[in-house]
């Protein structure tokens, strides 16, 4: 039974069907996604009006047995989930229908048959919009989109086998698991819409044909992005947003950005160019706007960098210029167009993912910079106990040894900035390393920078000490504390050898400028090497001397620390072999002369080691501290 006539006119239609079939170059581009290709007019004149007639004729139960208003059962059966020999004659019913009705405007514009023809087109389309809905709608969490890229990798189409349905048998193997059979069944799938794709696009319903698939599969990518925890924020909701929820957020993109662009968008467009292989313009034009919900996800980093710039803010911002740095390849490859012209949509993303490198990398300079000077405005006044290792010290080098993990990214933020050398330094230490090299080099200038900053600060707070000895002790201690994480971390790779041996040369000289000034006195109370014997009267008077000098020393140390346990045994052992065998010497020297030599030599040679011994451990109060006991 032929279709009831639509409210339009059989003249319009046919008016229209003329222009259509007659002069489809005249169209313009956009258009070009409604319109019909025209044979050449080599297959117009091999259709007598008989055969037009008699194709139009053995179509006709085909199609209208598939009408989808008809109230058979057909009207709610799928055509294509039945018997696939049915559904590729369907398919190559509508291919002879389009070349009969391409004969006919050519031969014969006013036929009533052209009328009768364009209601079995208009039949057809139906059905196959409803089945193209349906596969979509049934499949949505079935069709793998990366399961089609195999298939479509080429990009090509034969659109004269386009009733040709890829069979189920095409891809069996023997010993397929389950999961091989659901993959199997969404190739099937992906290949039916495939096949209902071109035979539209051929007859000109490319427009239907894309508005459905748009919304389907656009609500599917939306949804991914949302199950991947992707939602999309007003900018002020980010900078209003305290930083332990935004930290939360920023975990969920770093997990879910590689899923999003590896398997989301590029399994999307794998199956997007297999369905609509038949035109550059449309799969093109299709993935731009299904994939319209990834502006967000590549905007998110550029709105974090925006926020509040504090020096503990800067590993987030890192690890996310890190992610969408690795992932700015495929970006660039997914979002390619092949048009002379990329779609605003696909074009937008690209340069959003350069955006927000940008601001990150902006934001992360202008971290460092803020951190640099928070090192110089330090203006804590309180003297570390002991000249033990300062808080500033602490914190600064384990900042810094953080951020030496992430030298491979910081070597693209930094290559083209150095930091800003604005006030005067020590001559001694202005020593960069030199035995680092390659795309790393700028980030060891960097951090040895820093490292300066803190040194020159540590300077001008031993200067805070009234002794001395005691300032280059906690210098010493401090530069032993930055060596020892310099030497555990990748903050060794960076800096390299020579740097780590020209600060250890620096430790000695530290140490050695305290022994002298903490224990000059002692040192100085003992005779020369070789000096002339003592008359008693003289010995008993340096025994004296030597023995206050000594328990004055022992008495101020009391309450200095050597963290390091390396060099705390290191100055004990210097200090040992300074002082013990000039004094065993003297006490062998001039006991023989002395009568009452125990009285006068209260410390035997052997109490100075154990009193040493308990030196640099902090276990007294500075002040308070008790005297040795004589033996």
């Amino acid at each position: 039974m032929a279709r009831p006539e639509t409210p339009r006119s059989i003249a319009a239609k046919r008016g229209v069907f003329a222009h259509l079939f007659s002069s489809p170059k005249t169209l313009s581009l956009s258009s070009s996604f409604s319109t019909p290709s025209t044979p050449s007019s080599s297959t117009h004149s091999m259709f007598s009006e008989s055969e037009m007639e008699e194709t139009i004729k053995n179509v006709e139960s085909i199609i209208t047995k598939w009408d989808p208003n008809s109230s058979s059962i057909t009207r709610i059966a799928s055509l294509f989930h039945g018997n696939r020999e049915e559904a590729e004659d369907f398919l190559k019913s509508v291919k002879d229908l389009r070349r009969a009705m391409h004969a006919l405007v050519s031969e014969n514009s006013t036929s009533d048959k052209l009328s009768l023809a364009q209601n079995l087109m208009q039949i057809a389309m139906e059905r196959l919009e409803k089945e193209f809905h349906r596969i979509l709608s049934a499949t949505r969490d079935q069709i793998d989109p990366e399961s089609v890229s195999a298939r479509s990798s080429d990009g090509s189409s034969n659109l004269e086998d386009e009733n040709e349905l890829g069979s189920e048998e095409e891809f069996k193997t023997p010993g397929e698991s389950s999961n091989d059979v659901e993959r199997i069944t969404a190739l099937a799938m992906s290949s039916d819409l495939k096949s209902i794709a071109d035979c539209m696009i051929r007859s000109g319903y490319s427009s239907e044909c894309i508005k459905i698939y748009k919304n389907i599969r656009k609500s599917i990518v939306d949804e991914g992005l949302y199950l991947l925890g992707i939602e999309e924020l007003r900018p002020s909701q980010i900078l209003k947003m305290n930083w332990e929820a935004l930290e939360h957020l920023i975990k969920n993109w770093l997990s879910a950005v590689k899923i999003a662009a590896k398997r989301l968008f590029s399994g999307e467009k794998a199956l997007c160019d297999h369905v609509f292989s038949a035109s550059q313009t449309i799969r093109e034009s299709c993935f731009s706007e299904i994939t319209k919900g990834g502006l967000y996800l590549f905007r998110f980093p550029e709105l974090v960098a925006k926020c509040k710039k504090l020096p503990e803010r800067i590993f987030p911002l890192l690890e996310l210029y890190e992610a969408l740095s690795d992932i700015q390849p495929d970006v660039e490859l997914i979002f390619d167009s092949e048009l002379i012209f990329d779609s605003e949509s696909t074009s937008e993303i690209k340069l959003q993912v350069v955006s927000s490198l940008n601001g990150l990398s902006e934001s992360i300079r202008a971290i460092l910079s803020e951190f640099e000077s928070t090192i110089q405005k330090d203006s804590s006044k309180t003297l570390i106990v002991g000249g033990g290792i300062h808080p500033l010290t602490r914190k600064v080098t384990s900042y810094i040894s953080s951020l030496a993990d992430y030298s491979r990214i910081l070597s693209d933020i930094v290559a083209d900035s150095s930091p800003t050398r604005n006030i005067a330094y020590p001559g001694a230490y202005l020593e960069s390393p030199t035995s680092v090299a390659g795309s790393t080099q700028a980030v060891s200038a960097h951090l040895d920078w820093l490292i300066l900053v803190l040194l020159c600060k540590l300077d001008r707070k031993a200067e805070g000490y009234k002794d001395m000895s005691l300032s280059y002790l906690f210098l010493a201690n401090n530069l032993q504390f930055i060596l020892e994480k310099v030497c555990t971390t990748r903050l060794y790779v960076l800096l390299g050898e020579d740097w780590v041996f020209n600060h250890a040369k620096k430790v000695i000289q530290y140490a050695s400028t305290y022994e002298t000034m903490a224990w000059g006195n002692v040192f100085s109370s003992l005779p020369e090497k070789n000096s002339p014997q003592l008359s008693p009267e003289a010995a008993k008077e340096c025994f004296q001397r030597f023995d206050a000098a000594f328990e004055e020393a022992c008495k101020k140390q009391a309450s200095w620390v050597v963290p390091d346990r390396k060099l705390r045994d290191e100055l004990k052992v210097s200090i040992a072999k300074e002082l013990i065998p000039a004094y065993r010497e003297f006490c062998d020297t001039h006991k023989v002369m002395l009568k009452d030599y125990e009285v006068f030599a209260r410390f035997g040679p052997d109490d100075l080691r154990n009193y040493l011994s308990d030196l640099f451990h902090g276990t007294a109060i500075s002040g308070s501290a008790s005297p040795p006991t004589p033996r």
